[in-house]
């Protein structure tokens, strides 16, 4: 079986890959619209975070935090972190673009500092007592017992 530590070690390993995957997204979005429609920073921004936030929460959920938890729940306390994270991430990325910072760099700029307070912000907030639950880390858990024994 595996220790805790390394348990909680791969876990933040797929989370900073699945996010990786949400970044993608993001910036491809951000690109599309920033490009093609060339928009202001703040509405290519937005749009592209709500896509990435969708696909991150969905495959984190299910294969990271492997949580049963109630969605509609776990999906309200993603989205009161996103009440605090996006106004301000908002802010000073239009205040840093106005003076002059390159758009992509206050993109992955935010988007490093997004990861590591959603993963804070999951870890010991949305699924801080369901952590685990779900059918795959039971179908785990029982293969785990069997190699024990």
């Amino acid at each position: 079986m595996a220790t805790n530590g390394k348990k909680e070690a791969l876990r933040a390993v797929k989370f900073a890959l699945f996010s990786a995957s949400a970044g993608l997204i993001q910036a491809g979005s951000f690109t599309l619209l920033n490009e093609l429609l060339a928009w202001p920073y703040w509405p290519c921004y937005l749009l592209a975070l709500v896509l990435s936030v969708l696909w991150n929460f969905t495959l984190n959920r299910r294969f990271t935090f492997k949580s049963a938890t109630n969605v509609p729940v776990a999906m309200l306390k993603v989205a009161l972190y996103y009440c605090v994270f996006t106004p301000l991430s908002t802010m000073w990325g239009t205040a840093l673009t106005n003076r002059g910072w390159n758009e992509y760099v206050v993109l992955f700029g935010t988007m490093l500092i997004n990861l590591v307070t959603e993963y804070l912000f999951c870890q010991f907030v949305v699924y801080k007592n369901s952590i685990d639950t779900n059918d795959l880390a039971k179908k785990e858990n029982a293969k785990e017992r069997e190699t024990e024994a």
